[in-house]
């Protein structure tokens, strides 16, 4: 990951996420091609969900956003964890 990212707030990549991520080649394509600015604002939109049933439905919605060539995670409040 690109040092210049603030390394207090890198978020670790959750188990489940990076199976999904890795499962299909398209999105572990694209999200090679993102900045690491960018992978760490996915995984804190998944991590800051309170229970599992929305972490799963995050990772789900942000798959498909990713398919799509979203970038980064929109209507997400941005990191709690600053």
């Amino acid at each position: 990951m690109n040092k210049r990212v603030a390394s207090k707030y890198l978020h670790i990549l959750l188990s489940d996420f990076c199976k999904a991520i890795e499962f299909e080649l398209i999105v572990k394509k694209l999200w090679a091609e993102i900045t690491p600015l960018a992978r760490n604002e996915w995984i804190c939109s998944v991590i800051s969900a309170k229970k599992d049933e929305t972490m799963k439905r995050r990772i789900t919605a942000g798959l498909d956003k990713i398919r799509k060539g979203i970038r980064r995670p929109c209507c997400w409040a941005g990191c709690p964890h600053q």
